[in-house]
């Protein structure tokens, strides 16, 4: 089922009429990419985040309705209040539904409480939390499954052992030497080594379309 957000033009820019739409329980957005000029938008308060409460949202591919008309998007940035949590501006990505694009997707780890050597006191230790995709839109999917259910003590699995969908690739694999950027995913491992474990977990790259220039400027930035 597809995720749909609404939304309407925006004229007005600066600070100022940030802080009105935010007192009127609106806030500003911004969609770019895909060669399009950047349009500026405004979003319900109430329906972004009613939306957000789906986890899915972050890694679909949404419509996104200014007035009559849909466009195929992405959630490239959100910002939030420092202290209310409140989502404060919105950057969409544009997504061309014929061309594969590249972004990151969460990994949900199946079967802890089945798994015999955490339920006797092991950790596991989950190496990253997502990883890096590419893909035609119409293939990407919500999240990666990964089944530790049978992981003994001392195993763990690697980038190479994940059941990948159909069409969909995982980026750090495509580099050519692919032993040399396997990764440790996740692995069960005795408490007392855990000390010894690196915490050098990468940093996700950005969202972003396979042969996008990225020559949007994200025009209304002064307004966030």
């Amino acid at each position: 089922m597809s995720l749909t957000i609404n939304a309407t033009a925006r004229e007005v820019q600066g600070k100022g009429a940030s802080r009105r739409l935010r007192r009127a329980e609106q806030i500003p957005a911004i969609i770019y990419g895909a060669g399009k000029k950047p349009s500026n938008i405004t979003l319900s308060v109430h329906e972004i985040t009613h939306l957000l409460e789906n986890e899915d949202s972050y890694s679909s591919v949404l419509d996104l309705m200014v007035g009559k008309k849909k466009e195929a998007v992405i959630i490239k940035d959100l910002q939030r209040h420092p202290a209310k949590n409140i989502v404060t501006h919105v950057d969409f990505l544009r997504i061309n539904l014929k061309q594969a694009l590249v972004t990151n997707i969460p990994l949900h780890f199946l079967g802890t409480d089945e798994n015999e050597s955490v339920r006797l006191g092991a950790i596991l230790n989950q190496f990253i939390t997502s990883v890096e995709v590419s893909c035609l839109p119409a293939d990407l999917p919500t999240s990666i499954d990964v089944d530790i259910t049978n992981l003994a003590l001392g195993e763990h699995i690697s980038l190479t052992a994940l059941d990948m969908p159909k069409g969909v690739t995982l980026t750090a694999l495509t580099h050519g030497d692919i032993e040399a950027h396997d990764q440790s995913v996740v692995a069960v491992q005795e408490a007392k080594k855990m000390a010894e474990v690196e915490d050098d977990a990468p940093v996700a790259p950005e969202t972003e379309v396979a042969g996008d220039d990225k020559d949007a400027d994200k025009e209304g930035e002064g307004d966030k």
